[in-house]
């Protein structure tokens, strides 16, 4: 609906110039027509929202209930909100009425939305975080107490029953050991992830060392890990520790996911730029011969305690943190996780960072 020239003049101030706000701000009338937007408003409900009715921009009855409220002289008000358009967003939305109820003639309603969507997220995140690690500690202490209580009672003067419980209590016991320090690694990650190493690092003797790290566990599954890292291939700026612990988690999970008998490759060249970059980078590429990742299931890898068999990984010791530290060490570099897997035949996982000259 238009307006006249008198009813735009007797605005409180051009909404111009909340430009600068990354905040949407609108002024409504008492038709509930939008007589002023800054920037970021027309950015969320679209450039023909001044002059717009608010029905028409916000289908919320609830919004237009608050709104009206406010126009008839109630206070400020705080309402969240969800829009689904153009995308699904949270806001937590707040109303005045302009001018205050001493004044006199026409009113306003002041809206203005502070996206919250990010920290509803994080405080989701949080929430399962918490939840997540209660559960996986839950299971190891409840064997220990019962494991404890059966040495005390009818397993006091049975020696081989004594010697198997206490195995199995060990194996608990460095489970939760392991929960414990992967989890420390990633609070120290996420600390740190915005301070990006400086030293240029030849990712030959990386590899080689993770390599050797688990050549033992690889012999046990009759497994080789090949490493292809040709001469002359360019430097990576990282911390050679963090690029150790990338590098053997992946190793790792390749001979435990790969079928027994079949090589697991590390192949390193000379790759594409980092994904949001233009900088050069090196690929290395762990590549293992197996069952293969569920389409589905890739993009949830990094999450962490996610895993497509929870039993067959909890029996093989993982923590299900692996590769969020694998993702956060990745981050801290400016580096790039690809992750592609055939079903019953391979899985590549490579990753990508930025090279530097030496």
């Amino acid at each position: 609906m238009p307006l006249t020239s008198i009813e735009e003049a007797q605005l409180p101030f051009d909404a111009a110039m909340l430009n600068g706000l990354a905040d949407p701000v609108l002024f409504v009338d008492p038709r509930l027509v939008v007589v002023g937007c800054n920037r970021a408003a027309k950015q969320l409900l679209g450039d023909d929202a001044l002059q717009a009715e608010l029905g028409a921009l916000l289908d919320n009855k609830d919004i237009l209930t608050a709104v009206e409220a406010s126009l008839g002289g109630t206070p400020g008000t705080s309402h969240e909100v969800f829009l689904p358009y153009p995308i699904a967003r949270t806001f937590n939305l707040s109303i005045w009425r302009l001018p205050d109820l001493k004044s006199v003639g026409p009113a306003w309603a002041m809206m203005i939305f502070h996206d919250v969507t990010a920290s509803k997220k994080a405080a989701q995140m949080r929430a399962d975080f918490v939840a997540n690690v209660s559960h996986e500690l839950r299971s190891p202490l409840s064997a220990l107490l019962g494991f404890i209580e059966t040495l005390r009672g009818p397993a006091r003067d049975d020696p081989a029953a004594t010697e198997r419980f206490l195995e199995i209590m060990e194996s608990e016991a460095q489970r939760m050991t392991r929960l414990i320090n992967d989890l420390l690694v990633l609070s120290k990650l996420e600390t740190e992830e915005h301070i990006r190493p400086e030293n240029a690092i030849d990712l030959r003797p990386v590899l080689t060392q993770v390599a050797n790290i688990l050549s033992v566990r690889a012999t046990e599954r009759e497994m080789n890990i090949v490493i292809d890292c040709p001469d002359g291939l360019a430097s990576v700026q990282g911390d050679p520790d963090e690029l150790v612990q990338v590098f053997q988690n992946l190793v790792a999970n390749a001979i435990s996911y790969g079928r027994s008998k079949t090589p697991i490759q590390v192949i390193a060249t000379r790759g594409n730029p980092v994904p949001g970059t233009e900088d050069a980078s090196v690929a290395v590429s762990v590549i293992n011969q197996g069952e293969g990742i569920p389409v589905e299931d890739i993009p949830r890898l990094t999450e962490r305690f996610y895993r497509v068999n929870k039993g067959r990984s909890r029996s093989m010791g993982g923590t299900g943190l692996g590769l969020a530290i694998v993702k956060h060490i990745l981050a801290r570099h400016r580096g790039h996780l690809e992750i592609e897997s055939t079903p019953g035949e391979r899985t590549v996982f490579t990753v990508s960072l930025p090279s530097v000259a030496v």
